[in-house]
C-alpha cells in the first residue's frame, strides 16, 4: 500500500524516468506471442463449445466480403447489358443476384452479432475463471510476499488482465478472418494486375510502423506508472470510504488527499496527453501517405475502365477489392501491433502466476500430533523482513510446553507479533528452527498445522458479511453449523452483541451493503474472538485480543478463556498486566531478543524490565 506523503511513490517534479526494463524491443514483442498458446488453453478450458463455435462462424464470415463484391460486379455488368437492350433480357437472373447480395448482407450481420455474443460470453467466463485463479494463487503465496511493494505491482498488473483479455482472443481470430478475406480478394486483384498487391503493402506500411512505435510508448508509460496508479486508487479509496471518513473529517485531510490526487493524476494526464497528441499528429500524416497510394491505384483502375479494357462491374469489383484489401491489410498490420501489445500485457498475468511460495508442505509430511505432547521449542530463531537491515527477532530460544499459557510482553516493535506468525508458519525463520514435539515445523503439512492453530490478530479483518459468517471464518467449513457458531459467540460474549441486531446471525455487518449495520470497536472484537472458539485448535493465539474492551468485559473474557483453553496451549499478547498475570509464564521481549521469562511473581522478584513496566502501569491506576 502506497504511503500518502508529499511525493509518496511518485516521481519528483512529475518527471517519469525512462527505465530500460519498461522499453519493449521487437524481439520481446515477437517473444510475447509465445504467450498465446497458454492463453488459448485458458480460454479453451473456459468453454470448448464457445471457442470452436466462434472460430467456425468467423471462418464462414471471412468469405462474405469477396462474395458480396463479386455478386455486386455481376449485378452491375448485368444492369449495363440490360440497359443496352432497353430492359429486354433475363431480368429474373438480375433479381436473383440482388436477392443473393441481400442474403449475404443479412448473413454477415447475423454472423457478426453471433460472433460478438460469443466474444462477450467468453469474456465474462474468462474474467470469472481468471479472477478465481488469481485468488487461488494468492492464497498459496507467502504472507511476506504480500508485504513487498514489487509483488504488489505485479499483483495490480495481473488484476488488470483478468478483464478484457478476450480482446486478444477476438483479435487473433479477427486476424485469421481478415487474412482469409484478404486471400479471396487478393486472388481477384492478382488476376488483373499482381502489382496492385505490392502497391497496397507499400501504402499500409507507414501507418503500421507509426502505430507500432506509439503502442510501445504507451505500454512503457503504463508499466512505469504502476506504483503511481496504485497510489491513485488508494487515494480514491481513502478520500471516499466509510472506514476512513472519521479520520479524514477530524484531521481535515480532505484537501491534502485531493491535492495529492490532483497533482499525481495531472502528471499522469500530461504524460498521456503528450503521447496522444504525438500519436494523433503522426498518425494523420502516415495515414495520408497510405490514402495517396490507394488513390493512385484507383486512378489506374478508372483509366482502364475508361479505355474499355475492363467492364464497369470489373471497375466496381477492383475498386472495392482494392479498398477492402488495403483496409484489411492495414487492419491486420495494426492489429498485429496491438496483438503483440496485448500479448505483452498478458505476460503480466503469467508473471504473477509464475510467482512461487517459499513456504510449503514437504513432499512427505509428518502427521500432526494429536494431542501435542511436548510442545513448541524455539532454538536460536532469527528473522528479519525483506528489505530490512534490522532483525525483528534474533537468537530466540525458549519452550512453549503442551497445555501452557504463555504471555508475550514488550514495547511496540519488540517482535511479539512476528513470533506468533512464526509459530503459525506464516514466516519461516531465517536462522535457527522451531520444533513441535521434537520435529521441525517444516516437516509437518502446512494446512494441517494451521488447522490446529487458531490466531486472532490485533488487526483482524472486519468482513462486510453477516454476523454468522464473520464468526464462521474461524472454521469456514463449519459455516452451516449454526449450533457451533452460537456456542462460539457465547464463549466470546459476542452473543450479547448479536442479540441486539435486528437480523441476528443473518444481520449484514458494515455499511458497505444494503441494510448493513456498523458495530463498535469492542463489539467487533467480541465477534472476532468468537472465531478463535470456532476452530478446534490445539494452540490458540490472541494478539491484543481485548484492546477495545472495557475492564469488566476484558476480565470476563479472560476468565472464560482460561477455562475454555484448559489442556490446550495458548499465547497471549497484551499490554495490560491484569491480563498478562493470568498466564503460566511471561516472556519479555526487547529489540527482538528474549530479556526475561518466568511467572508473574518470579519476574517481579527479579526486579527487571517486567517489574519496571508493571510498576509504571500500576502507578497509572493509582
Amino acid at each position: 500500500m502506497a504511503k500518502v506523503t508529499a511525493h509518496a511513490g511518485g516521481p519528483p517534479n512529475g518527471v517519469v524516468p525512462t527505465d530500460p526494463k519498461d522499453q519493449v524491443s521487437w524481439r520481446e514483442r515477437f517473444a510475447a506471442l509465445g504467450n498465446l498458446p497458454a492463453f488459448f488453453r485458458l480460454v479453451w478450458e473456459v468453454s470448448p463449445a464457445l471457442f470452436l463455435g466462434n472460430a467456425a462462424l468467423r471462418l464462414v464470415r471471412a468469405a462474405i466480403p469477396a462474395a458480396t463484391l463479386y455478386v455486386g460486379k455481376l449485378i452491375i455488368d448485368h444492369v449495363v447489358t440490360l440497359s443496352k437492350t432497353g430492359g429486354q433480357g433475363d431480368t429474373e437472373y438480375l433479381w436473383w443476384l440482388v436477392g443473393a447480395e441481400f442474403g449475404l448482407a443479412i448473413l454477415s450481420t447475423a454472423l457478426g452479432r453471433a460472433v460478438s455474443l460469443m466474444d462477450s460470453l467468453l469474456g465474462d467466463l474468462f474474467a470469472n475463471r481468471t479472477s478465481v485463479r488469481l485468488m487461488e494463487h494468492a492464497a498459496s503465496l507467502d504472507l511476506e510476499q504480500f508485504e513487498d511493494a514489487t509483488f504488489y505491482d505485479k499483483l495490480e498488473r495481473a488484476r488488470r488482465q483478468t478483464t478484457g483479455r478476450t480482446v486478444l482472443l477476438s483479435g487473433v481470430f479477427g486476424q485469421v478472418q481478415e487474412l482469409i478475406s484478404v486471400g479471396f480478394l487478393a486472388a481477384g486483384l492478382a488476376v488483373y494486375n499482381p502489382w496492385l498487391l505490392l502497391l497496397i503493402l507499400l501504402a499500409v506500411t507507414p501507418s503500421f510502423i507509426g502505430d507500432n512505435y506509439f503502442n510501445q510508448r504507451s505500454y512503457s508509460l503504463s508499466r512505469s506508472w504502476t506504483p503511481e496508479r496504485r497510489e491513485l486508487d488508494y487515494l480514491r479509496y481513502v478520500g471516499a470510504s466509510d472506514e476512513t471518513a472519521k479520520e479524514v473529517k477530524i484531521f481535515g485531510l480532505s484537501d491534502f488527499l485531493i491535492d495529492r490526487f490532483r497533482t499525481l493524476s495531472w502528471e499522469y494526464f500530461l504524460k498521456n496527453r503528450s503521447l496522444a497528441i504525438s500519436r494523433a499528429g503522426w498518425g494523420t500524416l502516415l495515414s495520408a501517405l497510405g490514402t495517396a497510394g490507394y488513390y493512385g491505384a484507383y486512378v489506374w483502375i478508372v483509366m482502364r475502365a475508361v479505355s474499355g479494357q475492363i467492364s464497369l462491374g470489373d471497375l466496381t469489383f477492383l475498386a472495392g477489392s482494392f479498398r477492402q484489401v488495403r483496409g484489411s491489410l492495414e487492419g491486420i498490420l495494426l492489429q498485429f501491433s496491438s496483438l503483440t501489445q496485448e500479448a505483452i500485457y498478458l505476460q503480466d498475468l503469467f508473471d504473477y502466476f509464475a510467482i512461487k511460495p517459499l513456504i510449503h508442505s514437504p513432499k512427505t509430511s509428518r502427521p500432526f500430533p494429536k494431542p501435542i505432547r511436548e510442545g513448541f521449542v524455539f532454538e536460536g530463531v532469527g528473522f528479519k523482513y525483506t528489505n530490512s537491515e534490522r532483525w525483528a527477532l534474533r537468537n530466540l530460544s525458549f519452550t512453549l510446553q503442551a497445555g501452557e499459557k504463555l504471555a508475550l510482553v514488550g514495547e511496540n516493535g519488540a517482535g511479539k507479533t512476528t513470533l506468533v506468525k512464526l509459530l503459525a508458519r506464516l514466516y519461516d525463520p531465517a536462522e535457527g528452527r522451531i520444533l513441535l514435539d521434537g520435529y521441525d515445523l517444516r516437516e509437518y503439512d502446512l494446512m494441517e498445522l494451521r488447522r490446529n492453530i487458531g490466531v486472532i490478530f490485533q488487526d483482524y479483518t472486519r468482513f462486510k458479511m453477516t454476523a454468522g459468517v464473520n464468526i464462521a471464518v474461524g472454521d469456514i467449513d463449519e459455516r452451516t453449523n449454526q449450533p457451533r457458531i452460537e456456542t462460539s459467540a457465547q464463549r466470546s460474549l459476542a452473543d450479547t452483541v448479536i442479540a441486539k441486531l435486528t437480523g441476528g446471525y443473518d444481520q449484514q455487518l458494515g455499511r458497505s451493503f444494503n441494510k448493513g449495520v456498523e458495530l463498535s470497536g469492542g463489539e467487533w472484537q467480541k465477534v472476532a474472538l468468537a472465531r478463535a472458539y470456532m476452530r478446534d485448535a490445539q494452540l490458540i493465539i490472541l494478539d491484543e485480543p481485548t484492546a477495545a474492551l472495557d475492564a469488566r468485559a476484558e476480565y470476563e473474557v479472560f476468565q472464560r478463556f482460561a477455562k475454555l483453553t484448559e489442556g490446550k496451549s495458548s499465547v497471549i499478547i497484551s499490554h495490560r498486566f491484569s491480563t498478562v498475570r493470568m498466564a503460566d509464564r511471561i516472556l519479555v521481549l526487547e529489540n527482538g531478543t528474549l530479556l526475561e521469562i518466568g511467572s508473574h511473581y518470579e519476574l517481579l522478584e527479579k526486579s527487571g524490565r517486567y517489574a519496571e513496566l508493571f510498576g509504571l502501569q500500576a502507578r497509572g491506576y493509582q
